[in-house]
């Protein structure tokens, strides 16, 4: 079947987040993380199916969805989970807001690795913990741990490791080696590990396939809350669908108890979605996962001509993490965006002096974009 990545479709005058901070502005928004595809056929069918129903009363997970999460997962990423595992989420960045009140006490240390999604800069305050970073570094062309760093700032206040797994923004995919490597630090430290496996689905490089940390053994997933959702890979982010893995049993109460009174249930609409994204939508996901790739070596293509502009290869995710910091550019993103391209400031993710962009967009969009931020730079 062909599916239709070309094809832009207007947003500007919809209810996208995306799209409405710019507008009435000639600003081409490559920033929050969703794509600017329609969702899988197959999902759209199952979300018209269900509105013709025409009856939304409070739902809860069904046998054929929970299934066809179980197969999905067990299909992409060689791990077979039990369906008693599942805890139902509105979101991901619930999720791990949840994972954080069950680590430790108020006071306690959540430590995590950046550059990394904002919301995880954040999180731990909102219980009472207090956050440690570790900014990764580049080497050989690859972003890494500074594993040195690491083993100077745990202390015997620290509770849990956040990790961001494949990373939003450098789009790593983690090897089995690092994989390892930290469940080891954990078990050294008897640490909590919540990992948001959010990206999962989205590959882009074969020989680099993602490993859920929880899947190395049996003693890494009893202390493991892993996040996975269908919303970005299948974009479907504003269904509000996700779910923690949770393979022990007291854990796993530990966490719902938390949830009582502050989680709401999943939307029914989105556990729809689940169910169609999981069973039918990976003839989708690999058509899309050939158009981002090819999408992501034109992003390094054209920022290796850029003055002043680097990166490393995307692995997973549609997102280029790109160093502006020898362009002489106070505020990069600013500066883009004051010449047309919307990107997100990697001040947010805690590493100034660089730029998120979001190539999962049409390549007449991405082609522009990318016309506009050479233009914004002087001649090299």
């Amino acid at each position: 079947m062909e599916f239709d990545f070309d094809t832009p479709i207007q947003r500007g005058a919809s209810d996208s987040l995306k799209w409405g901070r710019y507008a009435g502005r000639d600003v081409l928004p490559l920033w929050v993380a969703d794509m600017d595809f329609a969702s899988p056929p197959a999902v759209i069918a199952a979300l018209h199916k269900r509105v013709e129903h025409g009856v939304f009363g409070y739902a809860e997970p069904w046998p054929s969805l929970i299934d066809a999460v179980v197969e999905g997962i067990a299909r992409d990423h060689g791990w077979r989970i039990d369906a008693d595992w599942l805890v139902w989420l509105p979101g991901i960045v619930t999720g791990f807001n949840v994972a954080c009140s069950v680590a430790g006490e108020p006071g306690d240390e959540v430590f995590t690795f950046t550059p990394v999604y904002p919301p995880f800069l954040s999180a731990p305050r909102h219980t009472g913990r207090r956050l440690v970073r570790s900014d990764m570094r580049r080497e050989d062309g690859r972003w890494t741990f500074d594993w040195d760093d690491v083993s100077q700032k745990i202390t015997e206040r620290t509770r849990m490791l956040l990790l961001c797994s494949p990373h939003n923004p450098i789009g790593r995919v983690y090897d089995h080696q690092e994989v390892f490597r930290l469940a080891a630090i954990a078990e050294q430290h008897d640490l909590l590990i919540c990992s948001d496996e959010i990206h999962a689905g989205l590959v882009l490089d074969p020989l680099r396939p993602h490993i859920p940390i929880a899947a190395l053994d049996d003693a890494v997933a009893r202390r493991t809350i892993t996040l996975m959702a269908p919303s970005k890979t299948w974009n479907v982010p504003g269904l509000f669908c996700g779910f923690a893995i949770i393979p022990d049993p007291t854990l796993r109460r530990r966490y719902v108890a938390a949830m009582q009174g502050i989680v709401p249930h999943a939307n029914v609409l989105g556990l729809v979605a689940a169910e169609a994204a999981y069973r039918d939508g990976d003839s989708w996901r690999q058509a899309l996962l050939q158009y981002l790739a090819g999408n992501a070596r034109a992003v390094e293509a054209a920022v290796a001509g850029m003055p002043g502009l680097s990166m490393t290869p995307v692995e997973a995710t549609y997102l280029a993490w790109i160093d502006c910091r020898q362009a002489g550019l106070e505020r990069p993103a600013a500066h883009f965006e004051a010449h047309g391209v919307g990107l997100s400031d990697g001040a947010d993710f805690g590493m100034p002096g660089f730029v998120r962009l979001n190539f999962g967009c049409p390549r007449s969009t991405l082609d522009e974009a990318l016309r506009r931020m050479r233009a914004a730079l002087p001649a090299g």
